[in-house]
């Protein structure tokens, strides 16, 4: 399996890439990001770039993965709605046609969130705008699936590069078990996060929509 992983720096994504690195399965991994995820492996290759919305100079890179894990994410809090729309919705989109235009038939996993609208006219902002990314991203890949997490809690040393998360993860990880039981169908793992990826680009799912549940149960499945 070959895979394309944007986001690599940032909690999710660092996650995703620990499991597609221990999975044997994995031949190769391509990391696209701003700046080095700040690791080596014989299966892992970086490429940083400034523009992630033009990629007419991206040539072959994005010729013969099987899936792309896209993890990249920016928060609404202290965003005006048209940015948080062009570094959402726009980025998103730019990335994964030229990803579609080299390589149609990949497996498209896009990391959304919980309460997303797939209407586009209903709840918050963010909501709306993760909808209607989820919605063409949908309708531009055959195999695409839409990953939905409510809390996501770091595993295997994984670290947030927020401050305010890595203080609150301090706190919250000797007490996971006890949260894990509080949260319920609200909470997942970084490590359910890879593992259910990459079950989806083996198996598929019977859903195109993958909520807490659907995705802790295919982390304990793998």
């Amino acid at each position: 399996m070959k895979v394309v992983l944007f986001g690599a720096t940032g909690m999710v994504g660092e996650g995703v890439l620990i499991e597609c690195l221990e999975d044997p399965a994995v031949e190769s991994v391509l990391v696209i990001g701003r700046k080095s995820c700040g690791r080596t492996h014989a299966k892992m290759r970086e490429v940083l770039r400034a523009d992630f919305f033009d990629w007419s100079d991206a040539g072959e890179l994005f010729r013969g993965p099987d899936a792309c894990f896209f993890c990249l994410g920016v928060s609404a809090a202290d965003m005006s709605s048209d940015e948080y729309y062009r570094m959402t919705h726009d980025l998103t989109l730019a990335a994964a046609r030229a990803l579609h235009a080299k390589s149609p038939d990949l497996v498209f996993c896009y990391v959304s969130g919980e309460n997303t609208d797939s209407t586009e006219q209903k709840g918050m902002m963010w909501a709306r705008v993760k909808g209607k990314t989820e919605n063409e991203l949908l309708a531009l890949f055959a195999k695409a699936y839409m990953f939905r997490p409510g809390y996501i809690h770091p595993m295997k040393g994984v670290r947030s590069p927020r401050r305010l998360y890595r203080v609150f993860h301090a706190v919250a990880v000797p007490l996971w078990p006890l949260l894990r039981r509080v949260m319920g169908a609200h909470s997942t793992t970084t490590e359910s996060m890879g593992l259910a990826m990459l079950h989806v680009v083996r198996s598929g799912y019977g859903s195109r929509h993958l909520e807490n549940p659907d995705i802790n149960r295919l982390g304990r499945g793998a």
